[in-house]
């Protein structure tokens, strides 16, 4: 008796996943990288790729849309400061997803866990500059394009580790301090996400009822993870999700490698 017919999902599995949805907003609160987690997952659930891009990209956006909203509403991130990046973020998200709509699911199955791995080592040894730049220093506009591009483009084709990434390529590119670099990737997360969704919709590539479940698993457990961030948990959680990530990822690779 399946919850989604369409998958042949059991509500086990459903509940599952929703459990590492909630574990990857928990733990994307607190360290970054939750997409690391839920794709994995849906490909080890036995989802095509296309299908877990499109899906992951649901649930993502529930929570990328609440943190950027948060930011914002904390007058930490201003959209005008940051349209050339807004609008290249969306092109590139849009290119991307087209992309990876048309590579062939043998190529996703091989490229994802080298991916997911990639980005694991880096959240695993990178260390996130510390840049204390003044809030009033102006934001380079024309480095916004390639920048916006790029992970934008990343973003639509894979996407895992992207706001990792933006925090990142921010502190280095502009004078400002972590916590508006937090809230630039944030916003920009969400605009990658969700115009990628669009293009994961258009083409039929979307579980919504497995999307939207995980989406919510996801938000609550960002809530959690954001209090729990406050009260110093990250140097529990980060050394145990990345444990499980590499266990994910070796399950994975085996699988469609060997």
């Amino acid at each position: 008796m399946p919850f989604l017919p369409e998958l042949g999902m059991d509500p086990g599995i459903v509940l599952v996943l929703a459990l590492v949805a909630f574990t990857a907003g928990f733990i994307d609160a607190i360290a970054g990288g939750g997409g690391l987690l839920t794709i994995p997952a849906l490909l080890t659930a036995g989802l095509p790729p296309h299908l877990v891009l499109g899906t992951n990209k649901l649930c993502a956006t529930f929570g990328s849309a609440t943190a950027s909203y948060t930011f914002y509403r904390r007058k930490l991130f201003n959209p005008r400061e940051w349209r050339n990046a807004l609008l290249a973020t969306a092109i590139g998200a849009c290119i991307g997803a087209v992309i990876a709509h048309w590579l062939p699911a043998s190529w996703l199955n091989q490229m994802l866990p080298a991916v997911i791995f990639g980005c694991c080592l880096y959240l695993l040894f990178g260390k996130t500059p510390q840049n204390e730049g003044q809030q009033d220093s102006p934001i380079a506009q024309r480095r916004q394009w390639p920048q916006g591009l790029g992970l934008g483009f990343y973003d639509g084709v894979a996407g895992p580790g992207t706001g990792a990434f933006w925090t990142v390529s921010t502190l280095l590119l502009y004078p400002i301090d972590l916590l508006r670099a937090s809230g630039v990737a944030r916003s920009m997360n969400f605009v990658s996400n969700a115009m990628a969704l669009v293009v994961f919709i258009f083409a039929g590539q979307v579980a919504w009822l497995l999307g939207i479940s995980m989406g919510l698993a996801l938000m609550a457990g960002a809530f959690l993870g954001a209090r729990t961030a406050i009260q110093g948990g990250s140097k529990f959680i980060r050394p145990v999700f990345i444990l499980v990530v590499l266990a994910l990822t070796a399950r994975l690779a085996w699988q469609h490698w060997f």
